[in-house]
């Protein structure tokens, strides 16, 4: 399977040319849910058979227990998760002043975390971060991807966009030469989806398990043979600014099911 996948994107390549990466037009975009089986499709709508939802009542646990040197939980300062959330994970990444940086939802969490309950913010795919970050985008399932406004993020965008478009690895692909060139046609035996980020964190059945939006990242920068960033590296939360206004009005899917 995987020397399939390789020669595949080795086609892939060779079919990129060098035309420059076009945006997809509002009315073209399209979730990954669209793609998928009539089976996976089915998994997603049920909460009872979404296994994305283990992970999303972990988080509700969490939400309202005690955590860290403070003895705080979430709740305590936020209330009902559906209520105070809501909306919340459509217009993330959102600028933190204090940092003078942008920071996505999970990154968010993890320093609410570390300045509120002073507790382990914990790594990107750790469990307190993903089940947390799974409950609070869950609060606005169904809501529109909404980016925020605010005019500082517009470099962030700017410097996503570009990294979304530059060609890495030995294979000399870039996200777009997929993603906005050949979306629909067959990679490997699957459809190349247009790779928005309307579902993270999403159960993705082929690893049996919940995962970031940085994890499928990477996981696309080793299928191109390039060297992914460090965790929570400026250049992931770049490329998941762009990627957020790319899918600007697409809904909110947490947590979405993919193959």
């Amino acid at each position: 399977m995987r020397r399939r996948a390789a020669a595949a994107l080795l086609l892939c390549a060779g079919l990129a040319g060098s035309a420059a990466a076009q945006g997809l037009p509002a009315a073209q975009r399209q979730s990954g849910f669209e793609s998928m089986s009539p089976s996976t499709q089915a998994m997603q709508r049920d909460d009872d058979a979404n296994p994305g939802m283990l992970s999303v009542r972990d988080g509700e646990a969490r939400w309202v227990r005690p955590d860290g040197a403070a003895g705080r939980a979430c709740a305590d300062c936020h209330g009902d998760a559906r209520v105070s959330m809501r909306g919340v994970a459509t217009s993330h990444p959102r600028w933190d002043a204090t940092l003078g940086e942008a920071v996505g939802l999970s990154r968010r969490i993890a320093l609410c975390r570390e300045r509120h309950q002073r507790a382990p913010r914990g790594a990107p795919e750790g469990v307190e971060r993903l089940s947390l970050s799974a409950f609070v985008a869950h609060a606005s399932r169904g809501l529109p991807v909404r980016p925020d406004p605010d005019v500082r993020l517009d470099p962030v965008r700017e410097r996503g966009r570009r990294l979304f478009e530059r060609r890495m690895g030995q294979l000399d692909l870039s996200c777009a030469d997929c993603h906005d060139a050949r979306w629909g046609r067959r990679l490997g035996g699957a459809t190349i989806p247009q790779g928005h980020a309307n579902g993270y964190p999403l159960y993705r059945l082929e690893w049996q398990a919940l995962g970031s939006l940085q994890r499928r990242l990477r996981n696309c920068m080793a299928g191109v043979r390039a060297e992914p960033w460090p965790a929570d590296a400026p250049e992931w939360v770049e490329l998941e600014a762009f990627l957020q206004v790319r899918g600007a009005g697409l809904p909110l899917e947490t947590p979405a099911v993919r193959p």
